[in-house]
Formats: structure tokens, C-alpha cells, sequence
């Protein structure tokens, strides 16, 4: 037996530190080689580092929240034969839950793309196949889950998937990969979970003479005492972002209100042209297209402002960032290029875009790289909001809660639909009458939805 410590990698991009998010082994643990030990994040993503070696967990160092150097210590384990040195390993860290920032706020510049992607089988029929024939491969039923596993077998797969195993209990040696070099795919995990939990239930379906449970007393929850949370992780990332937007830039805001109703109009007859179960249309592909026209006479708000060399980056293309909350944090997806696009195509990648950041599928290309932002609270959009700017960008747009209401119109009162835009601008490099002007120019268009798609 021999000790093999493990140093934290170089994570790449310049990384000097990471924060432990989350340890995924204590000490007294077997792991195998590739088995992820830690979950880190560092200033571009939250990184799953995996285990150099086959062996049992002697220490780790660090807690949730705590900083740890590259080249520093980070997990000691004991190992069958002299397989490591006390000077560390670099192992391939796989990025993941990729961590956005947002709202306005914060800057979606993440890590890289997870190694290994979940590839769906083409249709319905097909993927019964391929899970029936899995099924085959591993066995059935009883059979399946009691399969004894491989000593030897070295397994071959991703961290996700790794981790869904150690979640479940299940050892991934009993497992059947179907992929190149029988690596495990996502199909062939959940052909084997299937038939472990199709068996589990057969054998406690025929248990029928025990007595039923008497449901446990809930225990009485105390009215006072507190409740105290670490800010680690996404959430840290988030605050400090937003500290130094706030603090960095001096925002401008301005609100306008916008009449919507023929906008309303032209949104409800073209979603009445959609295929069944097709996501209807909202607001923001109206929006981003018609920002698309104002931006080429603003073009100071279509921008970065690189702090370092002090120089204003204008952008000639338009990557539209989308705000959006996730279970994690607020992250902001990207739709690219929207200048060459149609109305139904940036309709239909910003939810893919969106969905991505919302399940954790986002690439780092998907997360980064936007030149001005939409935020919208959607049915909670209130009247108006202050949106924080997406440093490096020097523009955001925040979209308020359209309602009807009576409204003078050629000296007669009618309703109206009626919305408020909120937006926010660098005043250091965009002055408030270029801010108001380009806000006027948007209502006119959006008052006027011809206008956006003609020149």
C-alpha cells in the first residue's frame, strides 16, 4: 500500500484558485479512477475534478466555500501500489453546471462545455430499440441488478452519469456499455436502472403479510432561531458580480412607457398560424429584432467597454443576451447574430438557448460573449425596475408587465395596452439624450410593428 496525494490541477484559462463547491467522497471512501472526488468553481465554471487513481480516501482538504491554490493539496488517498508521488497529478477536470450570472447583473462568462454530451436516440421507436436491447445486454429483471460486477473491469463513462450511479447505489461494473470501447451511455444506464427498479418492486409486491407503517409524528418546527446559509458557489459569484457592476459603473436609467396594442395584435395572429404544441411567441422577438434596426444609429450602445486598455469595443453584429433565472442562479444565454435572422428563428433559439441554461446543457460559447441584454420578469414585470448592466456591456433593456388601461388618445379616452421598458446605460459612455433618443426610437417601432420588419 502506498499514499498518493492529489494536488489541485491547473484548471486551464489562467486559473489560479478554485472554490470547493461540494465533496462528492470523505475520507474511509473506495473510489475508482475517474470517480469525481470534488465539485470546484472557478472564475469561468464549476468543474467537476475526477480521481487520478484507484484507491480509499485518506483526507481532504478544504471546506465548502474555502479557496484552495492551484498546486495545492486537495485529497490524499491510499492506493494498492506506488502509482502516484507526493508531487501531485493533473487529471482531466470535465466542466460542468456551467454558472452564469445575471439578471442584468452578472457576467455569463463560463467554462468549458461538458466533455461528453447526452445523445438522444433519433425517434420514439427507435429509442425503445435501444433501450430493449440494452435491457438484453444487461440482463433482466432480478437477474440484472444481482449481476455479480467485474473486479477488474475498468468502466468507462461520464461524470454525470457517475454520479447518477453513486446517487442510485449502483455500480457502474455491472453495467453493459453499448458506446466506443463499451463505454456507458446515458441510454444504457437507464436501460439498467429500469430493470433494477422494475425487480426491486416485483420482490416488495410480493411481501404481502407485513403489517402497514404507522406514519411517523412530524416533529414541532420552532417559531423563533435562525437560519444561516454560506454564500458559496453560483450565488458568490453572482453577489460579487453585481457588487462591482454597481459600484464600477455609473448607471443611467430611463423608463418609458409604450403603447403595445397593435404589437398585441400582430403577436396573437401570427400565434394562431403556429403548429399544435408550438411555444407561442412573446414580446422579446419582437423586440429583439427592433433593436436590431435602432442600433445601427446607436451604435455606442451596442458595446464593451474593456477596462484594462480603456477602449470601447463597438459591435457591428448583435448577441442578444437573454436573462434568465435557473434553478442555480440567474445565467444569460446568448442568441447570436440576431441581425440575420427572422422573426421565427430567433423566437425559436431563444428558447433553445434558455432551456440549455435552465437544464445545465449550456456550452460556454452559449453563455458568453453578448453585446447588450433583455431582462424580463415576465407575469411578475411590474410597472417599472432598475436592471443592473451586464458588465462588460454598457446597455440593458428590462421589459415591465403589459396591462390595459384608459388612455387619451386624440383628445378621447380608450384602453389601451400599455408597457413599460426600463432600461439602464453606462453613462460614462452613453449620454442621456443618445440613452433617451435610442429608447424613443424603440417605442416608435413597437408602436408601429411594420416598422421592424422593414428598413
Amino acid at each position: 500500500m502506498s499514499r498518493y496525494v492529489f494536488k489541485l490541477p491547473d484548471l486551464g484559462e489562467g486559473t489560479v484558485q478554485a472554490e470547493i463547491i461540494s465533496w462528492r467522497v470523505k475520507p474511509g471512501d473506495e473510489v475508482a479512477e475517474d470517480d469525481v472526488l470534488v465539485e470546484v468553481m472557478t472564475e469561468k465554471a464549476a468543474v467537476e475534478v475526477p480521481a487520478p487513481v484507484t484507491g480509499k480516501i485518506v483526507s481532504t482538504t478544504g471546506q465548502p466555500g474555502d479557496m484552495v491554490p492551484v498546486g495545492a493539496e486537495l485529497v490524499v488517498l491510499e492506493t494498492a501500489s506506488a502509482v502516484g508521488s507526493a508531487a501531485g497529478s493533473v487529471a482531466t477536470a470535465q466542466s460542468v453546471n456551467i454558472a452564469g450570472t445575471a439578471g442584468g447583473a452578472g457576467r455569463a462568462q463560463q467554462g468549458d462545455q461538458k466533455k461528453e454530451a447526452s445523445v438522444p436516440v433519433g425517434n420514439g421507436g427507435a429509442q425503445q430499440t435501444a433501450r430493449a436491447s440494452q435491457a438484453g445486454a444487461n440482463g433482466s429483471g432480478a437477474d440484472a441488478a444481482a449481476a455479480a460486477p467485474d473486479p477488474s473491469r475498468r468502466v468507462s463513462t461520464s461524470p454525470a452519469i457517475r454520479r447518477k450511479a453513486k446517487e442510485a447505489g449502483i455500480d457502474l461494473r455491472q453495467v453493459s456499455g453499448s458506446g466506443p470501447q463499451g463505454r456507458i451511455v446515458r441510454q444504457d444506464f437507464e436501460a439498467y436502472a429500469a430493470a433494477r427498479s422494475a425487480a426491486r418492486s416485483s420482490a416488495v409486491a410480493a411481501v404481502t403479510t407485513l403489517p402497514a407503517a404507522r406514519a411517523p409524528v412530524p416533529a414541532q418546527r420552532s417559531a423563533g432561531g435562525t437560519e444561516e446559509i454560506k454564500v458559496i458557489g453560483l450565488r458568490r459569484l453572482i453577489a460579487q458580480r453585481m457588487s462591482d457592476a454597481k459600484r464600477n459603473i455609473p448607471h443611467f436609467a430611463y423608463v418609458e412607457e409604450v403603447d403595445v396594442t397593435e404589437l398585441e395584435s400582430l403577436r396573437r395572429h401570427l400565434n394562431t398560424k403556429l403548429e399544435a404544441e408550438t411555444p407561442a411567441l412573446t414580446y422579446l422577438p419582437f423586440l429583439a429584432l427592433a433593436l436590431v434596426r435602432v442600433l445601427e444609429d446607436f451604435p455606442q450602445c451596442n458595446a464593451h467597454y474593456d477596462a484594462e486598455r480603456g477602449v470601447i469595443v463597438r459591435y457591428r453584429a448583435v448577441h442578444l443576451g437573454i436573462a434568465t433565472q435557473t434553478p442555480e442562479g440567474l445565467k444569460v444565454p446568448v442568441v447570436r447574430d440576431v441581425q440575420l435572422r427572422s422573426l421565427w428563428d430567433v423566437a425559436t433559439e431563444m428558447r433553445r438557448v434558455t432551456e440549455a441554461a435552465r437544464t445545465n446543457k449550456a456550452t460556454r460559447e452559449e453563455l458568453s460573449g453578448s453585446t447588450l441584454t433583455l431582462t424580463s420578469l415576465g407575469k411578475l414585470g411590474g410597472i417599472a425596475s432598475t436592471p443592473i448592466i451586464n458588465a462588460p456591456e454598457v446597455s440593458i433593456i428590462g421589459i415591465n408587465r403589459a396591462v390595459e388601461r384608459p388612455v387619451v388618445v386624440d383628445g378621447a379616452i380608450t384602453v389601451r395596452r400599455m408597457m413599460n421598458l426600463s432600461s439602464s446605460f453606462d453613462h460614462r459612455f452613453v449620454d442621456g439624450y443618445d440613452a433617451a433618443a435610442m429608447i424613443q426610437a424603440l417605442k416608435e417601432r413597437l408602436e408601429q410593428p411594420a416598422t421592424i420588419f422593414v428598413g
